[in-house]
């Protein structure tokens, strides 16, 4: 059976998926096409249930369920870590009502982690990698980074305004749901599974064979050296990523459910996990 299995142009996506882009593990029955697009992208693609296997964000997940079902492995998670509010000048959190923020766009979960922030902050939306230039040039006030942007920025002369995870966790002592991978409804139950399986068995050969799949993620890092590369992945693909378990399943709810008491989201959605379905 033929999957496009849909996920960013980043290090830590293509450090997770190194062994099934490169035939390290076997794919079985499935025959798999990479797709690689901005998670933006990827959530709008979501909406219209184009690809079979899909990284998305968590915050817009709330607008999928009815597609997608959620891996319990494959996720990021900020613990304590990103995504990161970044200006030329110090600004304090009221000052953002009349100053434009640069989000990577309205459906990601670092907006919906803004918004939980700063609820009245006005945003443009523009691509993840342009975010660092139009604050730099002064295109826009502060800007919204996710990916390696979140390890570069200071050499750009910008200065952190906050760090969204670290926050989140402070609010909440939980870590921040940023994306996960989703398997659409119509693959059913028993190929949903064996798909889970494949993206868990990749994960863990990645982080097995660290040294082998690591100069693949570099190619996506965008100026990052190996050292920031390798911590960079690592902030992302960690235990959270093996399997998000209780505790990340919990954050999952509860960053929904306040995005909806903040009218951010029109819903109260419950995530719902391939693990669990009955077998066709």
């Amino acid at each position: 059976m033929h999957i496009t299995l849909a996920h960013s142009p980043d290090p830590d996506d293509a450090f997770m998926f190194y062994a099934l882009a490169h035939g390290k593990i076997p794919a079985g029955e499935f025959e798999i096409t990479h797709h690689l697009s901005d998670i933006e992208s990827l959530n709008q693609a979501a909406a219209e249930g184009r690809f079979e296997v899909t990284a998305v964000s968590y915050h817009a997940y709330a607008y999928l369920a009815d597609r997608y079902l959620l891996t319990s492995c494959g996720a990021s998670f900020g613990d304590r870590c990103g995504p990161i509010l970044v200006a030329r000048e110090p600004l304090e959190r009221e000052d953002l009502t009349t100053r434009i923020v640069a989000v990577p766009g309205v459906r990601t979960s670092a907006y919906l982690a803004l918004k939980l922030w700063a609820p009245k902050t006005p945003t443009a939306v523009f691509p993840f990698d342009q975010i660092l230039e139009a604050v730099r040039t002064g295109a826009v006030d502060a800007g919204l980074l996710i990916h390696e942007g979140q390890l570069t920025y200071a050499g750009q002369g910008l200065r952190k305004i906050v760090d969204l995870g670290e926050w989140w966790h402070g609010e909440t002592g939980l870590p921040l749901p940023l994306g996960g991978n989703a398997l659409r409804r119509d693959l059913g139950p028993d190929r949903m599974r064996a798909l889970e399986r494949l993206i868990r068995e990749s994960i863990e050969y990645a982080l097995a064979h660290r040294g082998e799949a690591l100069p693949y993620a570099m190619r996506f890092g965008r100026g990052l050296d190996r050292d920031r590369a390798d911590r960079f992945v690592g902030m992302y693909v960690n235990e959270w990523t093996r399997d998000c378990g209780a505790k990340g399943r919990e954050a999952v709810r509860l960053f929904l459910r306040r995005g909806h008491e903040a009218k951010i989201l029109p819903a109260i959605v419950e995530p719902e996990y391939v693990e669990g379905q009955s077998p066709a």
